[in-house]
């Protein structure tokens, strides 16, 4: 068996790329398939019907478009690492909304090392960045795996660093918000094919896929998926870097962060992460101190106070899934329960009465009927028309 997939055939591969690629279909809806249905075949040939128990009419994405994705990733030189594989990383894996597919190329076994996140601002000061490749070659020097998004500032900085010292253990892992052959910002195509050669890169985007402000958020989950701790560097308030440190928080792992001036509105973000409860850490050796000491995801962080909702999962991205068993019960109108106000799942099945299986299939139906949102936290609501 390969490391990078399951026992899976040609058509088994086509079938769970297409049913993911197919409209309304998210991380729940597709794990909740699957788990329904047994296979992603027989999921794909429930699709229509579901919707129209919804109230629509449904077609899957047109099987050509998929036959384009899959020659167009292997001719990148790219494959695909499903969630049930047994190289996928049990840290990524832990969290709530795993990807159900990513695209790689370079060194899976990075994946099997313990992994750390350096993150910060784009616009990094010069001192920042000589920090970050620091930080980078000092933790890669000790074995560990540094994840960053290939980023300017920050990002590129950390993968240089450990670039730099991998041949003593470590490595780096990058993960883009673009398709695996799309390289952004294009200053960074040498580093990202570098990266690709000696280190790994990740994306969850179907190959082709320009970076777009709303797929960043997901990419940023995965950073912090991968990564036992979070270390932020620099960071403006409300920057990509925050949300990458809150999510780390929400799925309970080391958050970090070096301290700044207050004077300099780079050093801000990474200030009121410590005032909330981030630790502060000032060398390499204080951010392996900390992560030989973590013991896994024990929910969510006890010392970074979350103030507010990491980010909004309005574009597709869902949260809180619940499995449902192939014999749970049947269907239930759960539609007059909804509004245009985002509901917690939980709360539908209790105001329901119905199992926790057949709210979540009937949420599905709704969701490929176009009627329904999900949002971070596992709310649901109805959209607005």
């Amino acid at each position: 068996m390969s490391l990078a997939a399951p026992d899976l055939t040609d058509g088994d591969i086509f079938a769970r790329i297409r049913l993911l690629r197919s409209p309304g279909i998210g991380p729940v809806s597709y794990f909740q398939l699957l788990r329904r249905f047994g296979n992603a075949a027989a999921a794909l040939e429930a699709l229509p019907d579901l919707a129209a128990r919804g109230g629509a009419r449904y077609r899957p994405v047109p099987a050509e478009q998929i036959e384009a994705e899959i020659a167009r990733l292997y001719a990148a030189g790219g494959q695909y690492l499903f969630h049930d594989a047994p190289a996928y990383p049990r840290l990524l894996a832990a969290l709530e909304t795993p990807p159900p597919v990513l695209t790689w190329r370079g060194d899976l076994a990075l994946l099997g090392q313990g992994a750390v996140a350096l993150v910060g601002a784009r616009n990094a000061s010069a001192g920042a960045c000589r920090l970050a490749r620091e930080y980078g070659a000092a933790l890669a020097a000790r074995g560990y795996a540094v994840v960053s998004g290939l980023a300017r500032g920050i990002d590129a900085a950390a993968h240089r660093g450990a670039l730099a010292a991998m041949e003593r253990g470590g490595g780096t892992i990058g993960v883009i918000a673009s398709g695996i052959d799309v390289t952004y910002p294009p200053e960074h195509a040498e580093l990202q094919e570098t990266i690709a050669q000696r280190g790994l890169l990740l994306a969850e985007m179907p190959p082709g896929t320009e970076p777009l402000a709303r797929h960043f958020p997901f990419r940023n989950r995965i950073i912090a998926g991968l990564a036992s701790g979070t270390v932020v560097v620099e960071a403006a308030p409300r920057s990509g870097s925050l949300i990458t440190a809150r999510l780390a928080a929400e799925a309970g792992r080391e958050v970090m962060a070096v301290p700044g001036s207050p004077l300099d509105s780079r050093s801000r973000g990474c200030n009121e992460l410590i005032r909330d409860g981030a630790v502060l850490v000032q060398s390499a050796d204080d951010i392996s101190e900390l992560l030989e000491r973590f013991e896994g995801p024990q929910g969510k962080s006890g010392r970074l106070l979350l103030r507010e909702a990491p980010w909004s999962a309005e574009d597709g991205e869902e949260t809180g899934f619940d499995l449902a068993a192939p014999g749970d019960d049947g269907p239930v109108e759960v539609a007059h329960l909804l509004g245009t106000a985002p509901v917690a799942t939980d709360e539908l099945i209790r105001q329901s009465g119905a199992g926790a299986g057949a709210v979540q299939m009937a949420l599905i139906e709704l969701e490929l009927a176009g009627r329904l949102i999900r949002h971070a936290g596992g709310r649901v609501s109805l959209i607005e028309r």
